[in-house]
């Protein structure tokens, strides 16, 4: 499956409250279903484990100070079993000396919130991870670009739906390009970036292989802009190349 790119509208998810506090339970139930998310609500870490498992929840916004299993253990447990391991975590403690900061994020939480908190701000940061998990999970999978289409897993590349025959390292000079699009990549960069340093080879490596992936693109080589004396830039839209060349 391929994507466009991310477009920034409020992402409905699947979120897990795992909280003893009955008052702050109900707070984050309203305000996160007023946005249009599912809400599970677990009072302790083995209930909140047990409904992770169970729902599979996008992201679980944590409690750390719980009756039983503290929530570090809870994020522990969650990042070490494979069906949850990519769940986003959000801590909510009363604690906020850096230590506790620093223990949570090793743990691999996504995100740490002090009590108490504002709950537009708590929204927005919820709203935050969600945006960029997605588009971590996008870029994993590829993307449709106007005539280009890239599959990452399977290092796949078709220009108008023709498949192309490229090279390991020049596929890494397109995704690497795209990825960085509307900006401008030095050839020293490049060099750096894509083919790693590497005394024996020069700038005039990069030219050459960018001149190379240019033709084996077709009409997509357009989307590959050379900045004169600088280097090259992805284009920021397929419309954008179109109107230089028009």
């Amino acid at each position: 499956m391929f994507v466009t790119r991310l477009k920034y509208s409020p992402i409905m998810a699947r979120i897990l409250v795992i909280e003893d506090e009955a008052d702050i339970q109900q707070v984050l139930d309203y305000n996160l279903r007023e946005k249009g998310h599912k809400v599970y609500i677990a009072g302790s870490g083995e209930d909140g484990l047990k409904l992770a498992r169970e729902k599979r929840p996008d992201l679980v916004l944590l409690d750390l100070m719980l009756p039983g299993m503290p929530g570090t253990e809870v994020c522990k447990t969650l990042k070490a079993d494979p069906a949850t391991k990519n769940t986003q975590v959000v801590m909510l403690t009363a604690k906020g000396e850096e230590i506790d900061r620093v223990v949570g994020f090793e743990l691999g939480a996504d995100d740490y919130v002090v009590k108490p908190f504002s709950v537009r701000e708590l929204l927005l940061r919820v709203q935050a991870i969600l945006r960029r998990s997605q588009g971590e999970q996008e870029a994993a999978a590829g993307f449709q670009f106007g005539k280009l289409r890239v599959d990452r897993e399977a290092h796949r590349v078709w220009s108008e739906e023709q498949e192309l025959e490229l090279t390991a390292l020049e596929f890494k000079l397109l995704v690497t390009l795209y990825d960085r699009r509307n900006r401008v990549q030095t050839r020293s960069a490049l060099l750096s970036d894509v083919w790693g340093i590497d005394a024996d080879i020069t700038t005039r490596t990069v030219d050459t292989h960018v001149k190379r992936l240019r033709e084996k693109l077709g009409e997509a080589g357009e989307y590959i802009e050379t900045v004169r004396g600088v280097g090259y830039r992805f284009t920021d839209t397929p419309e954008e190349a179109i109107a230089s060349v028009s």
